[in-house]
């Protein structure tokens, strides 16, 4: 069979009932996040130990930043499974799944084995002292436990929406984070436990989600087409993964950098400032939860349609796609603008915090908007693999941020910041959709 002929017969529909059946689960998944955080702080807080809430507070940020760090085991296995699902390559399929749960065992491994040279380095990074950090040491003993059964669970999570199945993704994230909510109530607050009982309901979690996971994803898999150990263990195949992998690392490495630097610049302002701040991110953080759902939706759809060497639903996706994030991007900073007063009155009791963030409100209200492009071409590029065009365009933002921060703070202050990162926000994603047509008419061309 010719190329022509495989493409026409791998062909598919893109419509709006498949990007929304994919963002919509996924984003009720992620919106159960910030759900298990208040809930955590909620029981540790109601012990009245304030050295407890704070160790908790700094053991959460720690592993933030650790397991955060690995995302690219979720990303890299979204846009290869993606792909091969397009060339109905079912045999690829699981050997991408089982590179990937391989790559994540490992990884979970060996963070368990450096567990006492993270912690040390994590108090030591974090200031933590006395209480503080007896409480953020007992959290993350516990919590690193989990570490092979989080990673496994990002392997999990990347395959099945490399599949399209969104609310298997919903079922994951719920089971997991509803686990981890029902057991930190009970042990932390019912039993008393505090800090040790909020991790251990998170380790109980994970290891529920990764064991669900992975009963839903072997069970869906043909037992004649199990590859053989040398074809997951191929050369060319584990390489390709490699740089798919560090590339995403960079970039998401540089982006945890580029908000490390702006709470850093916000110290310089005063608590004050620094609380409003904090306080006003959350808008942010909130946008990211629709824009990933819709990221993640143009992430497969990309990546099929790459694999099938079918441009017109490429073409398709893209353009549903981004009318969903722009379209939802300034319906939610309508909202944020219009309902962000009262907003921060809950968020913060303080007069003096509440006035500096309604000041800078608009700007924290308006990243929806800024970041919507740039969530967008993310999942595009990470479903296409084109991951060093992903890598060396978020370092070229990254430049043009710090431009803008030595300009403009110094000129502006906290509004200098805040205009620096909407800039950034804007730069990663037109870099990025300018190289959009010509990378797919490279990739599409060759397909033929």
């Amino acid at each position: 069979m010719d190329t022509r002929s495989n493409s026409h017969s791998l062909a598919f529909e893109v419509t709006h009932r498949l990007v929304l059946s994919i963002a919509i689960p996924m984003t009720l998944g992620f919106l159960t996040t910030p759900l298990l955080g208040l809930t955590s702080t909620a029981v540790v807080g109601h012990m009245g130990d304030p050295e407890a809430l704070a160790g908790l507070a700094i053991g959460a940020m720690l592993f933030d930043l650790i397991l955060g760090s690995f995302n690219f085991l979720r990303a890299s296995t979204t846009g290869l499974t993606a792909q091969a699902y397009g060339r109905r390559d079912q045999h690829e399929q699981q050997a991408v799944f089982a590179r990937a749960l391989i790559s994540a065992l490992g990884c979970g491994l060996a963070l368990l084995c450096l567990s006492p040279v993270l912690r040390a380095a994590g108090l030591r990074l974090m200031g933590a002292e006395g209480a503080i950090a007896e409480a953020t040491a007992t959290y993350f003993s516990i919590r690193i436990l989990a570490a092979p059964a989080a990673l496994a669970n990002y392997a999990i999570l990347g395959f099945v929406l490399g599949r399209g199945q969104g609310g298997v993704g919903l079922l994951l994230q719920a089971l997991i984070n509803g686990i981890n909510i029902l057991l930190s109530i009970y042990l932390g607050l019912s039993l008393g436990w505090g800090v040790a009982g909020v991790a251990w309901g998170t380790l109980a979690g994970e290891v529920a989600g990764a064991l669900a996971g992975l009963f839903i994803v072997l069970s869906g898999f043909a037992r004649a087409e199990r590859p053989a150990w040398p074809e997951i263990f191929s050369r060319h195949r584990l390489a390709e993964l490699f740089a798919l992998n560090r590339d995403i690392l960079i970039r998401t490495f540089v982006l945890i950098g580029a908000f490390a630097i702006m709470t850093r610049i916000g110290t310089g302002f005063g608590a004050v400032t620094l609380a409003a701040n904090a306080v006003l991110m959350n808008f942010f953080l909130l946008s990211g939860y629709y824009l990933d759902g819709l990221a993640n939706a143009a992430e497969q759809i990309t990546g099929r349609a790459v694999g099938a060497h079918y441009r017109p639903a490429f073409d398709r996706g893209l353009k549903l796609t981004t009318l969903w994030s722009f379209g939802l991007a300034a319906i939610v900073s309508a909202f944020f603008l219009l309902a962000g007063p009262w907003l921060i009155s809950v968020l913060t009791t303080s007069p003096e915090v509440q006035r500096a963030a309604g000041t800078y409100l608009p700007w924290a209200a308006v990243t929806g908007l800024t970041g919507a492009l740039a969530f967008l071409m993310d999942g595009v590029f990470i479903g296409a693999t084109w991951s060093v065009d992903m890598r060396n365009r978020m370092l070229m933002s990254f430049a043009g941020y710090l431009a803008m921060l030595a300009v403009f703070v110094p000129l502006f202050g906290n509004h200098g910041l805040w205009l620096a990162m909407n800039a950034f926000l804007l730069f990663r994603g037109f870099f990025l959709a300018m190289l959009v047509k010509p990378r797919a008419d490279q990739t599409f061309r060759a397909a033929q």
